[in-house]
């Protein structure tokens, strides 16, 4: 039996029944949707479904990240019963999360100090941050360590790849990552951008491609320049989305069809309502393990 905790956050972005079958314990962000606080609870307060239909009806999202206190009530807990911590944050380009999780864990380490309490960037987001924590438990299941773990994920982070497009810019404008006049000439031409998460973790855009089709195949393209092996890649695939299941699935197809040494099907998830709160509807992310991201 492991005397330590792995450990993340909900925009992982798996399922609640995923993480405790793999044995992952998790800490929930917050997310207010017209007026009313939440936690971002893998779609029990509020299913997904209604979560975007509402957005796409012009409700108010905002989100609000775990707190160090919080963090050290949720990591006390563990502490109490003697066990280590391993615990991977959502990424610092897009968050504040792991400087909160660090403080949290510098406070209690003078409480506890026989104990380790280490936290990671991930420098990853969504279903791509849960592959990782997928592998992460993998490595902890053959019995490895919290320190070899800890040393395997800081050295291995940024080989996890994220690209995502959008059909939807409407989110995209409200947010100020791109201006109205753009929103409206992409929308009108088709415009889909194309974007990944770069060294730093932060969502870059990369190209803007016209019509879902062939964002569709330039995104599968992108695998196949970066995935470990091409298209002999053997690893695990994973994609989520936010309400637009049918473009997720088209981009799953494609990749089973070019990857034939896949290790299982992909594996398809939502865009929790952290992260969806900010791509709103119409965003598909593809993650897979390849070279180390450079930039």
């Amino acid at each position: 039996m492991n005397d330590y905790i792995l450990s993340c956050c909900s925009t992982a972005d798996l399922t609640k029944e995923h993480l405790c079958s793999r044995g992952i314990e998790y800490i929930c962000f917050h997310y207010t949707i017209d007026g009313v606080s939440h936690p971002d609870d893998f779609g029990e307060s509020i299913p997904f479904d209604e979560f975007y239909r509402r957005i796409a009806e012009g409700a108010k999202v905002s989100t609000s990240q775990v707190s160090t206190g919080e963090y050290a009530d949720y990591f006390r807990k563990f502490l109490e019963k003697g066990l280590d911590i391993l615990h991977i944050t959502l990424s610092s380009g897009i968050s504040g999360s792991y400087n909160s999780a660090c403080a949290a864990a510098s406070e209690l380490s003078e409480q506890y100090p026989e104990r380790k309490i280490y936290i990671v960037d991930s420098l990853g987001a969504s279903s791509g941050y849960g592959l990782f924590m997928d592998k992460l438990a993998d490595l902890r299941d053959s019995g490895m360590g919290i320190d070899e773990l800890r040393a395997w994920a800081e050295e291995n982070k940024l080989r996890l790849h994220h690209w995502f497009f959008s059909t939807d810019l409407t989110c995209y404008v409200q947010g100020g990552r791109i201006s109205k006049a753009s929103g409206f000439v992409g929308t009108v031409l088709k415009i889909c951008p194309l974007l990944n998460m770069d060294n730093l973790g932060r969502l870059i855009p990369r190209s803007k491609i016209r019509t879902k089709k062939r964002v569709i195949t330039e995104i599968v393209n992108r695998m196949e320049e970066n995935a470990d092996d091409g298209l002999d890649y053997s690893g695990k695939c994973y994609i989520c989305n936010s309400a637009c299941y049918e473009d997720a699935r088209a981009v799953a197809d494609l990749v089973e069809e070019r990857f034939k040494k896949l290790n299982g099907r992909v594996e398809i998830n939502s865009v929790g309502t952290t992260i969806g709160s900010h791509t709103g509807p119409g965003t598909v992310a593809l993650f897979f393990f390849g070279k180390k991201r450079v930039d």
